[in-house]
């Protein structure tokens, strides 16, 4: 029997600021892989990281973001990759942005923009993305998130 193999070597970020009226979700427009799509922060881990670390370090490098807070958003990003045959599952973090904080991209994006939840969901191209970015406005913007979930970095 062939069995599908389960990767996990990334993260998935969703940043989101209170600045306007309603909470936005700062969406990022790629230049590599999926060149053109909207999505949220994504990068591997790397060797000797932890998935918090790499949600960090990912979102300052493509970003330039320091976060105010970093919390597990209790889900994970999921999807079949048919060039490599396997399930790849992404820990999803949710970082909160300070609502003035400057956004400086990296090569891997051509532009950003900060949206409405509803407007975001509109812009990514996969159904898990939307599915991601509809818990996160449950969870983290129309209640508290709960206090387990906050991560405290450690020196």
């Amino acid at each position: 029997m062939q069995q599908i193999p389960i990767r996990s070597f990334a993260v998935s970020v969703v940043v989101i600021r209170h600045a306007a009226a309603v909470p936005e979700v700062l969406l990022l427009r790629r230049t590599r892989s999926l060149a053109g799509e909207w999505c949220q922060i994504a990068g591997a881990v790397e060797t000797g990281e932890t998935g918090w670390q790499a949600a960090l370090r990912e979102t300052r490098e493509e970003t330039g973001l320091d976060l105010e807070r970093l919390y597990s958003a209790d889900i994970c990003e999921q999807f079949y990759e048919v060039d490599r045959d396997a399930i790849s599952l992404l820990p999803v973090f949710v970082g909160i942005a300070a609502p003035g904080a400057a956004v400086r991209l990296n090569a891997e994006h051509s532009e950003f923009r900060w949206a409405g939840f509803g407007e975001a969901a509109g812009m990514v191209p996969f159904a898990g993305q939307r599915h991601v970015l509809r818990h996160v406005e449950r969870e983290f913007v129309e209640r508290e998130p709960s206090r387990w979930l906050l991560i405290q970095p450690r020196p």
